[in-house]
């Protein structure tokens, strides 16, 4: 009795033992997936940095979601922003490939290299930037399975091959870049309504872009510098196809009525009768034909046999006579040979004279012939040390920089010389370095093809022009621009090992989205003799001034890495205070901060932000300074210089960031 009272408390108290056991169960289950998913996005991490950071900037001695960077929810990565820092590896697979809760990944302009690895582990992928690097291979088709995808930029690299079609099935894509590398192949048709950004510019594309609604909406601009395309978006008609590619339309039988059908088969019917009929007639012809045949053959050895004897006589003198013969035919025809390879040598030699052999660097896309250059419009950009630079307009609309090497400052250096340093200076890719596309060279002319980069040079930017004056640069922008062309500077200093030996600010471009890119990279060594006297006496002092010292009194063509240090500190006073190289005096630190400080203050009289800024005008007088010191040995190198810059642009957004906190804290308070 006592039991069955107690069977439903005893059922209760039996169903919660089950459920503690299940809940617990699970709760254990779900801490160890928990523990397996953190384990896996720290060795992926770890892996990413021992493979991609080659230079050991980024700390790694708190915990993984403290990281530069990195940002976590729940202890899973959802974010990866690392930029403008120069890693120099390469992006291995099983790294941040396995971040499966990965939202956003951003490796822009970190010096990385090497094919791009499977990203189809990172399925929560929206928004992937990884331009400006040196990626090579072709296209992830991988990425083409990520069904969050929205924003994708590989520009800036150098890829190959075609663009997928199946871009068209990314219905969420609304930002997608593929500019400046060496695609090849067609457009794909792509039609999202959700497209709002898209460029394909400076890339080898063929053949006619597909009109569609949003590619039309885009237009011409965002297919530039591709001369093989046409259609009408690009405003370039296609060539037809030429007539021996048209296809052949087999002609349909002729109509027949009735009555012919009936003719021509009566015709068949009747043939076998002609033929019995005139066989006895062919019979007779072939009779008399063998007749006539034996007799003449008769005839023709019987006068065979009554010349042999006079032949015979005069056997001895014919045959001397053809044995002179045979041998002042053969001399003959032999300098007959001769002469004709002479001349077709000449002829091949003339053509590389007049067409040229123009060589394009490893990788690049034959887009332009040397006729085409030849007959370019062509505009004069400026006069430098080694040559003279034109800006050129081919007839398919694409412009490039023309460098013409000035024949006497490299007289001495020979053919094979000359083709193996451009070699060289053709496999260095860089963001920060202005490409060199082609190289061509025929007797004394000697030409450099480059990209042009439209917003002229830092000389322009710092001061001014004719048509516009120069305005004091904020600190950021020197920072900004410093920080590039110390990128450049160290990628041919470290990973080549080679020496600008000519930079100054004319030297520096400005790209596309303003960054610095250096030109006119390790020419010097080439030139071995001095350049004419300049009519500017300004110029040549500018040009001195960014020589150390040690060069000044040594030979020619001397070159250095710590020579490029010091041109490089000039350019940043230069930078800071708007003056021309000349006009920089040689101060210690302290005097030189001071001077600094008191030039900037007069170019920004109406500008009250000197005195929040002093302190990092001061930190970047200070690289100046160490730059341009008098002993070379004394001299940080590049790459020392870019860790100050990257340390003092990290010290300022930390700045930023605690300024911004305490702003909201008071105003919660």
């Amino acid at each position: 009795m006592l039991l069955r009272c107690n069977l439903p408390i005893f059922g209760f108290l039996l169903f919660c033992f089950f459920f503690t056991i299940v809940a617990s169960s699970s709760s254990s289950l779900n801490r160890t997936k928990h523990v397996f998913h953190y384990h896996r996005d720290v060795s992926a991490l770890l892996r990413f940095k021992s493979k991609a950071d080659l230079w050991n900037k980024i700390n790694t001695s708190s915990h993984f979601c403290q990281w530069w960077g990195v940002t976590c929810y729940g202890n899973r990565v959802v974010r990866l922003v690392i930029e403008d820092l120069y890693l120099g590896g390469r992006l291995v697979a099983d790294s941040v490939n396995k971040l499966d809760q990965l939202r956003v990944l951003s490796l822009k302009n970190t010096s990385l290299t090497g094919p791009l690895p499977d990203f189809s582990g990172l399925v929560n992928l929206k928004s992937l930037f990884l331009d400006h690097n040196s990626f090579s291979g072709s296209f992830p088709l991988s990425a083409l399975a990520l069904h969050r995808f929205r924003t994708l930029d590989f520009s800036y690299n150098n890829l190959t091959g075609p663009i997928p079609p199946g871009l068209v099935l990314s219905n969420r894509l609304i930002y997608l870049r593929l500019d400046s590398n060496r695609f090849n192949g067609p457009v794909p048709a792509l039609n999202q309504s959700s497209l709002h950004t898209f460029n394909v510019s400076v890339n080898n594309l063929t053949g006619a872009v597909p009109v569609t609604t949003v590619l039309l909406r885009f237009g011409i601009s965002s297919f530039l510098q591709n001369p093989n395309l046409c259609g009408e978006i690009v405003h370039k008609e296609c060539n037809p196809r030429p007539k021996f590619f048209t296809p052949v339309t087999a002609a349909p039988p002729p109509k027949m009525v009735l009555g012919q059908i009936a003719q021509i088969g009566g015709a068949r019917l009747s043939r076998p009768n002609q033929n019995k009929h005139s066989r006895f007639f062919v019979i007779l012809g072939f009779i008399s034909g063998a007749f006539i045949l034996f007799i003449s053959v008769a005839c023709l050895i019987g006068a065979v046999k009554r010349r042999r004897s006079k032949n015979e006589k005069q056997k001895g003198k014919e045959s001397t006579a053809v044995v002179s013969f045979d041998a002042a035919e053969t001399a003959e025809v032999a300098a007959a040979i001769e002469q004709e390879s002479e001349i077709e040598e000449k002829v091949k030699k003339l053509q590389a004279t007049k067409s040229g052999s123009l060589v394009f660097c490893a990788g690049e896309p034959h887009v332009y012939t040397m006729d085409q250059l030849m007959t370019a419009s062509a505009e004069l950009l400026g006069r430098g040390t080694v040559g003279t630079t034109y800006k050129a307009l081919l007839d398919s609309r694409l412009i490039v920089t023309v460098k013409r090497l000035d024949a006497i400052r490299l007289a001495g250096v020979g053919r094979d010389k000359f083709e193996r340093h451009m070699e060289s200076v053709g496999a260095l890719g860089h963001p920060n370095l202005v490409p060199l596309r082609a190289y061509f060279q025929a007797k004394e002319e000697r030409l450099l093809i480059y990209d042009y980069l439209p917003n002229g040079s830092l000389s322009s930017l710092v001061h001014g022009t004719k048509s516009s004056r120069a305005t004091p640069l904020h600190w950021t922008s020197c920072l900004k621009i410093a920080e590039d062309v110390a990128q450049g500077l160290s990628y041919i200093h470290q990973a080549w090992q080679l020496v600008h030996g000519n930079l100054k600010s004319s030297n520096v471009l400005l790209g596309p989205d303003f960054e610095a890119c250096i030109a006119d990279y390790c020419l010097v060594a080439l030139a071995t003799n001095p350049p004419l006297t300049s009519n500017d006496g300004q110029e040549d002092a500018d040009a001195a001034a960014y020589k150390a010292p040690e060069a000044r009194h040594k030979s020619l063509n001397y070159q250095s890495v710590k020579a490029d240090v010091y041109s490089f500190g000039i350019l940043l006073l230069e930078l800071l205070t708007g003056k021309q190289p000349s006009k920089i005096p040689v101060l210690p630190l302290d005097e030189m901060i001071e001077w600094v400080r008191k030039v900037r203050e007069e170019g920004e009289k109406k500008n009250g932000n000197w005195r929040e800024d002093r302190d990092k005008f001061g930190m970047l007088t200070e690289v100046a300074v160490a730059c341009s010191l008098t002993s070379p040995e004394q001299r940080p190198t590049m790459w020392q210089v870019l860790k100050m810059l990257q340390e003092i642009k990290e010290a300022a957004v930390m700045e930023e960031c605690e300024l911004v906190m305490d702003s909201s804290n008071s105003e919660s308070s």
